[in-house]
């Protein structure tokens, strides 16, 4: 699943751990019960699961293996909370995560603190092996707050009232940001993958290595919902031309017109959020778009998606930890770009599909155990997504981070960024 090169001091470990902790107890907090078991599709899983989940995984890896005479809080949750680790035995299927009405989230929230109390107890002796294992819960975990994050959103959006979660204002008005400008990017011989200069990487990207880059250019900024629709009233839902031929058989079948959770209306285009429904704001990326609709915009616009190497390499020395990106429990949303002609919004807002699949680098190799399940056996039929979103927390977050989905997923926050060949 992933590697950390050194062990971060037992002070360090503990106050971050704390910190991502008490980030998803934030997260659940405006959830009932209810809101909290339903599960609304088979891609998301409800939050009761997700809190439970990263506490099976610090309690099986770090104290079952590591901490002499720690006893499981309740022998059956390894069989409920397992997800898809083949070696930890068999486990509740993925779809029937919603049937889960017990044990109450009250009931999973003791579950975390009797984790949380053994585990900053057993801290201090862990091993450095032991000590990398928490880095890599605590990373674990932040995937899941965004994810927990994406589905609450999509649950909610199938309740009729379309309830808020949240209390947030309209978007302030901004300017429509101008025309693209295009940015040259690096030709070659460039190095992509994990550099080892973070304290922690996925096993997924790595090791480092050399690619070959062509002449090409990349927007200084993602696609806006202005921008998406002007290709919607240009008929590019309609016209097969743009469309891969599975997409295009994908927009038949699922009768696709817009991006996730937009809906028109007598006064335009609305769009559903955990700040339930408002108006679409023209000047913010456009983002819950699969990779099926990118590359059809991609297409309509005489362009592409760039490649996952064209990508990292424009991003290398631009923060990770810049630009909107989670840093509490507030409502996450897209924001307009700031105008600037240099490239804007690598980091956060919107994961930006790229046209490369989700193969091993050269080289790869998955992590010894159990945890080494992780990346590497989901490496067919998929596509990298980079930079993260207004839903991933901070600090997660690098140039070499690969996401991945399936080409017709789009509930995650999920948008493009142009490239042209030059």
């Amino acid at each position: 699943m992933a590697r950390s090169r050194t062990a971060p001091g037992q002070i360090d470990l503990l106050t971050r751990y704390r910190e991502v902790r008490a980030l998803s107890e934030a997260i659940a907090a405006p959830l009932s019960d209810a809101d909290a078991t339903v599960q609304s599709m088979a891609d998301a899983s409800p939050a009761k699961w997700h809190l439970a989940h990263v506490s099976w995984f610090f309690e099986s890896f770090v104290l079952r293996d590591n901490v002499a005479g720690y006893t499981p809080f309740d022998p059956h949750y390894a069989y409920l909370f397992n997800s898809y680790y083949e070696a930890e035995g068999p486990r509740h299927a993925r779809p029937m995560r919603g049937m889960l009405t017990r044990p109450t989230l009250d009931e999973i929230r003791a579950y975390r603190a009797h984790v949380d109390a053994a585990l900053t107890t057993a801290l201090p002796m862990l091993m450095p092996d032991a000590q990398a294992l928490v880095l890599l819960g605590l990373h674990h975990e932040q995937q899941h707050q965004e994810l927990m994050l994406t589905d609450m959103q999509h649950l909610l959006s199938l309740n009729p009232l379309e309830p808020a979660l949240h209390d947030a204002p309209n978007a302030l008005p901004a300017p429509v940001p101008g025309p693209l400008h295009w940015i040259e990017g690096r030709q070659g011989l460039v190095e992509i993958g994990d550099d080892g200069k973070s304290d922690f990487a996925f096993d997924c990207e790595t090791p480092r290595h050399k690619t070959i880059l062509h002449p090409h250019a990349l927007a200084h900024r993602p696609i806006t919902n202005g921008e998406w629709i002007s290709f919607m009233e240009d008929g590019g839902y309609a016209d097969a031309a743009h469309w891969l031929s599975d997409g295009w058989a994908w927009v038949e079948a699922e009768r696709i017109d817009a991006p996730l959770y937009w809906r028109r209306d007598g006064r335009g285009w609305t769009r559903f959020g955990l700040d339930g429904r408002k108006p679409v704001n023209p000047a913010a990326p456009v983002c819950h778009i699969s990779l099926y609709e990118a590359d059809a915009y991609a297409r309509w616009a005489g362009a592409r998606l760039p490649t996952e190497a064209e990508w990292e390499s424009a991003a290398l020395n631009i923060a990770p930890t810049s630009g909107n990106q989670l840093d509490d429990a507030a409502c996450p949303r897209p924001r307009a770009a700031n105008g600037a002609a240099a490239l804007t919004q690598m980091f956060g807002d919107v994961w930006e599909w790229t046209g490369s699949a989700y193969r091993p680098h050269p080289g790869f190799r998955a992590a010894e155990g159990a945890v080494g399940e992780y990346n590497g056996k989901f490496m067919s039929g998929q596509f990298v997504l980079k930079g993260g979103s207004c839903a991933t927390p901070r600090g997660h977050l690098r140039a070499s981070y690969r996401n991945f989905f399936y080409p017709h997923q789009r509930w995650q926050f999920t948008g493009l960024r142009l490239a042209k060949d030059l």
